[in-house]
């Protein structure tokens, strides 16, 4: 075993196009340490629906240019024999370690593949990628980024000519391209004959950001802005100029990207005191929201005063908000969002009289629903602009966020005064989430297991009215890893993450409000039944 392990890492070796990896790898080899060579060799980063997303470092089970060579190359040879030959396929890349290296690659393997490639011109936000690829009539696009993973993380997002994420068979069609490719060598990389983008194809985009607002709606609302050490800052703060807003006051110390993220523990804005330098930063300058982007930008995330201090408002509540926003302004089209998040969305499409769809979780199915005028994921995604961007856009978002607070500012209210009204009028829905990091994958498994084997009857004291084993899927959505338990007043989601070693369980309780006096009881029996649900689903699963 061990002999047949070294073989491997020095064949692996032998390919490495990068200096650094190979050093890294020739140490291990030298040293002949078993134990991180296996957890390298012990077989390949799976190329999924996410695409490819890992640690960086030399090996198959690692981030590294070989692998993104390979993925690029399994990505081109599927295109070819999809029929898109001489196709044009647009690469995009954040400011992480290796991102513009991987761009680089991935831009040689389209030319010498006989695609034609074009890479953005510096680092941007995800959403910039997805405009690019319906706007300048692409085959597919790829963009390089861990998203909000920790600093030693980075991905490979795919997406094909319709603008959004692939979803299958695509993604196992290519990774079996993928894994037929034999040799490193085999795979032509020329050294140029690619197309650098110039600032035209951020300018179109930027254009479309204003066909978000409303003609002549009050833009006075005043903001203070994060870009978490990513790529948004610019992009926001131009967006924001055009649209006339008040110029956002930055959290200076995230503002300008670093791919170590030196101030937060996680790069993304739902962890535990990624948002504190924000909050420090309003109580100093008074505005009336925060505003934080992902480090890719795709993401974003509202803050706002509640009392005498600052708090996040969850997904589910901007989701809510946005939508309330559109119905207000009469857009028309479908309203769209995942099965694990609120089901507030639904409500209010009813009420006013328009097409609401559910699909699986992820943006690649959310973006692919006919007609789609808004769609929105718990996980702080929001489509707000479908014909410009088939994907969550943090940067549109923001803006049309900011836009509702304008219009309720100009009334003397806030956008908690709107989430008031919403749970009045449609009940409290009320969301919370059960999220667990594992160092080891198996205990995510025997999770499952555990509650498919013997399933929860009832939760907080609420029976369970029925339970769903999503991986047979249901007449509305193709199969999946999940658990779903409707309640009598409550819904509970379980699943595997598809981009972290996490398991989350997805929390909705449902409580009535006769009127606003009622609001603060509702609230308080929100929150003890879902505190109660947690302990429950816990216990249940072992976790």
């Amino acid at each position: 075993m061990h002999d047949d392990l070294i073989a491997r890492a020095t064949s692996w070796l032998a390919e490495d196009p990068d200096a650094e990896t190979r050093d890294e790898l020739a140490k291990l080899i030298d040293a002949g340490d078993v134990a991180e060579l296996s957890a390298r060799f012990s077989g390949t980063l799976q190329f999924g629906t996410a695409g490819l997303r890992g640690e960086l470092g030399a090996g198959p089970m690692r981030m590294n240019r070989s692998v993104v060579v390979r993925a690029a190359a399994g990505l081109a040879a599927y295109l070819k024999k999809s029929g898109h030959a001489g196709g044009l396929v647009v690469v995009g890349y954040d400011a992480r370690h290796k991102s513009a290296d991987f761009a680089r690659d991935t831009a040689a393997v389209m030319t010498g593949a006989g695609l034609r490639a074009a890479v953005l011109p510096r680092p941007l936000p995800t959403p910039v990628l997805a405009f690019a690829i319906r706007h300048l009539g692409a085959v597919a696009g790829v963009e390089v980024t861990a998203s909000h993973n920790p600093p030693r993380d980075n991905g490979y997002k795919v997406y094909l000519g319709d603008g959004s994420q692939i979803v299958p068979p695509a993604d196992a069609e290519i990774a079996a391209e993928i894994d037929a490719i034999a040799r490193l060598d085999d795979v032509p990389r020329p050294e140029s004959g690619w197309q650098t983008l110039d600032e035209s194809v951020l300018e179109a985009y930027l254009a479309r950001t204003d066909a978000v607002l409303a003609p002549g709606s009050p833009r006075t609302a005043r903001t203070v802005y994060t870009a978490m050490h990513g790529v948004g800052k610019d992009v926001l703060l131009a967006a924001f100029a055009r649209a006339g807003f008040p110029a956002p006051v930055l959290v200076a110390e995230q503002a300008e990207p670093d791919p170590d993220f030196p101030t937060v523990a996680f790069p993304n804005p739902e962890e535990p005191g990624a948002m504190d330098l924000s909050f420090a930063q309003a109580r100093a300058t008074g505005p009336d929201l925060i505003i934080a982007n992902d480090p890719d930008a795709d993401r974003c995330a509202v803050a706002v005063q509640d009392g005498a201090d600052w708090r996040m408002l969850r997904g589910d509540e901007v989701g809510a908000l946005l939508a309330a926003h559109l119905v207000r302004r009469g857009a028309t089209g479908v309203f769209a969002e995942s099965i694990v998040s609120s089901s507030l969305l639904g409500r209010i499409a009813e009420k006013a009289g328009l097409p609401y769809e559910e699909t699986l979780t992820g943006f690649k199915w959310i973006a692919r629903v006919d007609g789609l005028r808004y769609g929105y994921e718990e996980a702080l995604g929001y489509c707000v602009d479908p014909e410009g961007v088939r994907d969550k856009d943090g940067i549109t978002a923001a803006l049309l966020i900011t836009e509702l607070a304008s219009v309720l500012k100009e009334d003397g209210r806030t956008l908690l005064d709107l989430l008031d009204d919403l749970a009045v009028e449609h009940g409290l829905h009320a969301t919370d989430q059960l999220s667990v990091r594992v160092q080891d994958l198996s205990l995510i498994a025997d999770a499952m297991r555990r509650l498919r084997e013997q399933p929860p009857t009832e939760l907080a004291g609420l029976p369970i009215m029925r339970s769903e084993d999503l991986t047979r899927g249901t007449a509305e959505l193709p199969p999946t890893d999940g658990l779903r338990y409707t309640l009598d007043g409550a819904r509970v989601i379980v699943r595997p993450s598809g981009t972290e070693p996490k398991l989350k369980c997805y929390l909705e309780v449902v409580v009535p409000v006769p009127d606003h006096a009622g609001l603060p009881a509702a609230h308080a029996r929100a929150g003890e039944l879902l505190t109660a649900i947690k302990r429950d689903l816990s216990a249940a699963a072992g976790i």
